[in-house]
């Protein structure tokens, strides 16, 4: 089942939510004010460590989703 990310405009409080793809398009309540939240456009990016342990995105993208960073070596990434 898919993650959807969302976005409080009212309290700017982020969740997720764990729906069908039935669903997909239902709106969604905040869960801390209750107000109407947006759905957001969700990214992925996978990592893979070459044979010296330097640590590159295969997605192509330049930073990660849970920082600003353009390198991996200032983020606490899980080996």
């Amino acid at each position: 089942m898919p993650i959807y990310e969302y976005s409080c405009p009212s309290c700017e409080h982020r969740f997720e939510l764990r729906r069908p793809f039935s669903e997909a398009g239902k709106a969604a309540s905040c869960p801390q004010c209750h107000a109407p939240a947006r759905k957001l456009l969700s990214l992925f990016t996978a990592f893979s460590k070459s044979g010296e342990g330097e640590a590159s995105s295969v997605s192509g993208m330049d930073a990660c989703s849970t920082c600003t960073a353009t390198s991996c070596a200032s983020c606490n990434i899980a080996s």
